[in-house]
Parts: C-alpha cells; sequence; structure tokens
C-alpha cells in the first residue's frame, strides 16, 4: 500500500517549556490502514496528532499528503472526530448533517451516512437527547460528511461502556473497509489491538517503538505473565515458576496466566501507564 500521510522530523516546543514537545518525530502512515498513536499524558502525542491534522504548525519539519506539503485543501480531503464537540443548540442530527455538509464542495448524502454510522432511529434528535455512544456515532458521521480520504479518531470511546465501545470499533472496520485510513488515539489497549494495523509508541516527544501490534509484542516479549494475588510474575518457563511458587507455599487457587499485552509494552517501555 502506498504511503498517503508522512510526517518528516517533526519539531515543536511550547513557550518557557523545557524541553520540546515533540523532539524529531517522523512517521508515515498506509493508504487504506489504521494507524494508532500511543502515549502518556505530555509525551507529545496530542502536539503530535494536531500538526498532523493542519490545526498546529511544526516549528520544523513538513507534513506530506500523498509526497506534496498540505496545504488548505487537504482539509477537505480529511475529517476529525474530537474527544469531545460542541454542537449547535436546538438542531437535530439531520439539521447538524447538512449544516456541517453544506462547508464542503462535496459531501456524502443523509442516506450514506445514516447506514454507514447506523443512526437509524437518531436522525430527529437532538444531540443533548442523546446516550454517550449513540453522541459518538453522530460524530462520527459529521467527521464522515465530507467523504475524506483520512480520518482522525481522537479518544473515540472514552466514557462508553464496554459494549457501545465495541459497537463503535464495528463502524471503525466498516469505515476502513471503504478504503478509508483511520489516525487513531485511544487510551485503551484493547481497542489499539483490535483495530490498527500499525501503532506507534511516543514518549518525550519521539517514537520510541513501532510496528504491528504483533510484531511489537514478539520483538519485545517471549513468555507470559502470572497473575496472583495482585502480583505479576513475568516468566519465561511457567513450570518452572509455579515450582518457586509451591515452594513459597503460595496458594495457586486463585493463579491465572495471559500472554503479555500491549499495555505489558507500554509500561515495559516508558515505565507509565497511559492515563498517567
Amino acid at each position: 500500500m502506498s504511503v498517503v500521510l508522512e510526517a518528516r522530523g517533526l519539531f515543536k516546543r511550547y513557550p518557557k517549556a523545557a524541553a520540546n514537545a515533540v523532539d524529531g518525530l517522523s512517521l508515515s502512515v498506509r493508504e487504506g490502514s489504521c494507524f494508532g498513536l500511543l502515549g502518556p499524558n505530555g509525551a507529545g502525542k496530542t502536539t503530535t496528532v494536531e500538526m498532523l491534522e493542519g490545526i498546529m504548525r511544526p516549528d520544523a519539519g513538513e507534513i506530506l499528503y500523498r509526497g506534496a506539503p498540505i496545504g488548505p485543501s487537504f482539509r477537505e480531503k480529511t475529517g476529525i472526530q474530537f474527544q469531545d464537540t460542541a454542537l449547535q443548540d436546538h438542531l437535530t442530527v439531520r439539521e447538524l448533517l447538512d449544516l456541517f455538509g453544506d462547508l464542503y464542495p462535496q459531501r456524502l448524502s443523509t442516506q450514506e451516512l445514516t447506514e454507514l454510522c447506523d443512526l437509524g432511529e437518531l436522525l430527529n434528535r437532538e444531540p443533548e437527547k442523546l446516550s454517550g455512544g449513540q453522541r459518538q456515532r453522530a460524530l462520527l458521521a459529521l467527521a464522515l460528511v465530507n467523504d475524506p480520504d483520512v480520518v482522525f479518531l481522537d479518544e473515540p470511546t472514552t466514557g462508553l461502556d464496554p459494549q457501545a465501545r465495541r459497537n463503535f470499533w464495528d463502524l471503525a472496520r466498516s469505515i476502513k473497509a471503504r478504503g478509508k485510513t483511520i489516525m487513531l488515539t485511544t487510551h485503551y489497549m484493547e481497542e489499539a489491538y483490535a483495530l490498527c494495523d500499525e501503532v506507534a509508541i511516543v514518549d518525550k516527544g519521539r517514537i520510541i517503538a513501532q510496528g504491528t501490534p504483533d510484531s511489537l509484542l514478539k520483538k519485545h516479549f517471549d513468555g507470559v505473565v502470572i497473575e496472583l494475588e495482585g502480583e505479576e510474575i513475568m516468566t519465561n518457563d511457567v513450570e518452572a515458576s509455579l515450582d518457586g511458587l509451591r515452594k513459597q507455599g503460595r496458594s495457586l487457587a486463585h493463579l491465572r496466566v495471559r500472554p503479555r499485552t500491549l499495555e505489558d509494552l507500554f509500561l515495559a517501555l516508558t515505565g507509565r501507564g497511559l492515563r498517567e
């Protein structure tokens, strides 16, 4: 697949900051893929995404869309679902779709958006009367109203219950199936693993690991995690570890063995939780 979005040597420093928020960061996003950008608070993830979206200009470096520097036309090719968006009062979802659609030279029809984002019964409701999952579906439709090539999803499932979160994952997969490229930021490692073809972990303004979720786990880990009484034991030899626990007189009644996850990888590489 060809590269649709590329960042080369991005730098950004805020006034009075002791260090660069983004420090020479480079990445490339393949067309039709879902690329996940992960990082703890303060790592430079948000600044990076805002530069990629064209909202903020880098101090140095460049951002390319299909090989050319991004410009005003780039915004017609992108859709952004912010984590929280203020919507006009007293307008229905249908009216909001028409309002946003009028801002672009081309748009998807309300019928297409309704089918794609499962809006159905929501079209005649006002946003304040929607549940969390329903509101996210409506915001996703607004991000897709101009039929963008690249869709930015910023923490799209924060605050949703598990079922609503998985329903949203299905919507994201259907968008990718249409050939769209997705740039995802999330605090949920399970979400990144389920949706992303490639992830990049950002810390201190730099990418410290990048690849497919499985390739990253294979590269950094060769073993499993034993969970016992709130303790996590990383091991490459389960039988030897269990023998050691028995010799210590430990009860194994509530023991659990699981493979290592992206969450384990994130903690190992950054020393911090994703939400810290």
